[in-house]
């Protein structure tokens, strides 16, 4: 694995966890962890459980006892690191945003179908998707328990930079994070709704906005918050908040609002989707449960249902705890190993592929171009 922070422990447990509640064909192991500073990583992998360190990822890519690379770096380093890996024959699990560009993710997309010829397996790590919750969406979908789907709402908002006096990060960086709300938590919703839909994005419309374009740079600039402030400043290059219209292949509508300015919004991933005959809720502030509306009951009685997806049938739940007893945040992570796992060993393309995360890299080019151009904008 390269990179060792947030993403890198939500990694770590889910590759530490997946193997001993779920039955896997293949069993991984924590071979070697990446890092720049010697000693950070040294110790991150003696706390995450890796058995070595190293600080030169390159070097990893020719040892013949490492079959896959985990990328959980900033979005700056995933096409060359993504790309030298599957060259070398690695299996790659690369999180989200694949890239920071269009043009990186489609080098990254290619390097994966000239890999898939020789057996080596791609994915991105949209982890929503496996939210079970969120895939009971896809499911009841798929089952037509909708209907013909006419609106699609997404929102994902969080408040962690509300106070201008938050620290500088890689996070409001464009070089580093290629973009802001819209590529850091408005990919996941794009993902997401696709997911739910089976279905994707073909033009959009929006706008983006930075409201705070200096902050303090701290002396660290490693996670979401920095240490103490150095007395200086630097500008913001990204946007604070997206908010884009869209349409679908099937004629669908969305509606899409990515912000990290909602004061006293958390982690509120919300997705509400509007069929001919009927419609669902969720939002993952409470993401152990979905609301289904069946369009077809009595009106008389007719209401959104709670479903709360703790069921051993519902999707991934049945190797956790007894109903009721519910999932968190790291779930899908252990999710998504178990997911990469089977279908490597199966010598098939796990999703969401390299060409999935090329087709959201496109709507977020889009978007970008819309706001500039104040025009609609065919993905």
């Amino acid at each position: 694995m390269v990179g060792h922070a947030f993403m890198g422990a939500a990694h770590s447990q889910a590759w530490r966890v997946a193997p001993r509640f779920f039955d896997l064909p293949l069993r991984p192991v924590m071979s070697v962890l990446c890092g720049r500073d010697a000693d950070r990583t040294r110790a991150a992998a003696d706390r995450l459980g890796w058995e070595e360190a190293a600080t030169d990822w390159k070097s990893v890519l020719q040892r013949d006892d490492v079959h896959v690379v985990d990328i959980c770096t900033p979005g700056d380093t995933h096409a060359e690191i993504a790309i030298a890996a599957l060259e070398a024959g690695k299996h790659v699990l690369c999180e989200k945003p694949m890239a920071n560009t269009v043009d990186e993710a489609v080098a990254m997309a290619e390097a994966a179908a000239r890999a898939a010829e020789r057996g080596v397996r791609a994915m991105v790590g949209f982890t929503y998707r496996r939210t079970p919750a969120l895939a009971l969406a896809r499911d009841l979908v798929a089952q037509g328990r909708l209907g013909r789907v006419h609106h699609v709402r997404a929102q994902y908002l969080q408040d962690w930079i509300v106070d201008p006096q938050a620290p500088l990060s890689w996070r409001l960086d464009k070089e580093k994070a290629g973009s802001g709300a819209l590529g850091d938590i408005g990919a996941h919703i794009v993902d997401a709704t696709q997911f739910i839909l089976g279905d994707t994005i073909t033009e959009v419309v929006g706008t983006l906005a930075t409201f705070v374009s200096q902050r303090p740079i701290a002396s660290s600039h490693s996670g979401l918050s920095g240490t103490a402030a150095t007395g200086q400043t630097g500008p913001v290059t990204v946007d604070d908040a997206a908010l884009f219209l869209a349409r679908f292949g099937s004629g669908a509508l969305g509606s899409f609002e990515a912000t990290r300015f909602a004061n006293g919004r958390k982690n509120a991933l919300r997705i509400e989707v509007n069929g001919a005959e009927g419609s669902l809720a969720f939002d993952f502030e409470d993401m152990n449960v979905l609301q289904f509306f069946d369009g077809k009951e009595d009106p008389a009685v007719a209401g959104y249902r709670r479903i709360l997806v703790t069921e051993p049938s519902h999707p991934y739940v049945g190797a956790w705890w007894p109903a009721g007893h519910g999932l968190g945040y790291e779930h899908a992570f252990t999710h998504q190993a178990v997911d990469f796992v089977r279908a490597v060993a199966a010598g098939t393309d796990p999703a969401p592929t390299f060409a999935d995360g090329l087709r959201v890299q496109r709507v977020l080019a889009a978007v970008e171009a819309s706001s500039e151009s104040r025009s609609w904008q065919q993905v």
